[in-house]
């Protein structure tokens, strides 16, 4: 096998972004990742402290200006993402007044209104990345039938379907709007959203007619906490792995709680995330199955934990992901002969004749 490695360390800027020097501004907080050896960043797309989604869907002018900042401070954009925007697509009824806050106050309160606002902005991510230079971004796929994961009392026949008929019903004119600006978009499986494992995926896959810009953003620590085998996901998924979250956690279940941690805070649940090595993720393995099976996008530290500051998360995320990647060899170890040998000397070693 020959190739580059995977590109990293990257971070994902959403959880750093805040209102105090250096995380207030893009030229500020490039500058902040690259003193701590990231080489790229991925950007929320609805954080304006950062970045103007709409003037960037506008204006190629302002899209170099970006590219130019991050470049300035050493720094290539990742990805963009739209996760809060893509949440909002599809909201169920009983997530409304949960989910509003994730809007601008001009549609709270207005679910139709709300909608057609999500869909604007992921639709804009498109050529937003386009003009970036990206050839992805990331996103969630949003919630109808969640609420009703748990099967009791038994669905109505037909729920589920529906629900994912509506989902490709929403998403497929997007996903076409991505392929028109040759922008692959990759959802987070996560639990909340009706997208959440692999056999949802295979629903939604199926529903938007497997739709070549539909792709997955991989993040093993929502599969742990789901006791699934993410090393598995990546052999049976890769080919649809377009971005990579590097995330951590931990599953401890006891005898108390376990997957649904009894209504826990996020401090006391037996599943919670953690800071990069703080949790039970085999990240020597995840890369090894990711560079086999020739991802060569983008590692991103997503940085969530329960207990660690994030100033110390974010200093010991990169140099994390930089000892992870893999420069992958072209030659086997005890390749001693290396090449190939002439037909007479092949002929020889197997015993045949002219």
């Amino acid at each position: 096998m020959t190739g580059s490695a995977i590109k990293g360390p990257g971070i994902f800027l959403a959880q750093f972004a805040g209102n105090d020097a250096p995380f207030d501004s893009l030229p500020a907080i490039t500058a902040w990742a690259a003193g701590l050896g990231y080489k790229g960043v991925q950007i929320p797309s609805w954080d304006r402290r950062l970045f103007d989604l709409d003037l960037c869907a506008e204006s190629q002018t302002y899209a170099d200006e970006v590219v130019g900042i991050c470049a300035e401070a050493g720094i290539a954009i990742t990805e963009l993402s739209t996760h809060l925007q893509g949440q909002l697509v599809a909201v169920s009824p009983a997530y409304d007044a949960a989910f509003d806050a994730f809007a601008p106050e001009t549609v709270r309160g207005n679910p139709g209104a709300r909608q057609a606002w999500a869909v604007d902005q992921v639709t804009k991510a498109a050529t937003a990345a386009r003009r970036l230079g990206l050839s992805g971004t990331v996103s969630f796929t949003g919630s109808l039938a969640f609420p009703y994961l748990y099967p009791w009392p038994q669905r109505p026949a037909g729920l589920v379907e529906t629900a994912f008929a509506e989902l490709a019903r929403r998403w497929t004119p997007i996903l076409d709007a991505y392929d028109d600006a040759g922008v692959d978009i990759g959802f987070e499986l996560h639990p909340g959203e009706d997208v959440f494992d692999g056999a949802s995926w295979e629903r939604f896959l199926s529903a938007v007619a497997e739709h070549p810009r539909a792709r997955i953003n991989y993040d093993p620590s929502h599969f742990l906490l789901q006791a699934m085998d993410y090393l598995a996901f990546i052999d049976i998924y890769h080919d649809r792995i377009s971005a990579f979250h590097v995330k951590d956690a931990e599953f401890r279940p006891d005898g108390r709680q376990g997957v649904y941690s009894g209504y826990s805070p996020w401090a006391e649940r037996a599943g919670r995330f953690r800071s990069l090595g703080d949790g039970q993720v085999d990240f020597a393995a995840v890369f090894t199955r990711l560079t086999q099976h020739g991802y060569r996008g983008w590692a991103v530290m997503e940085w969530e934990c329960f207990l660690k500051s994030p100033a110390q998360g974010a200093a010991e995320g990169a140099p994390f992901i930089a000892r992870h990647l893999i420069e992958v060899t072209g030659q086997a170890f005890d390749d001693f002969a290396g090449g190939r040998a002439d037909q007479a000397v092949l002929d020889a070693m197997l015993g045949i004749r002219s």
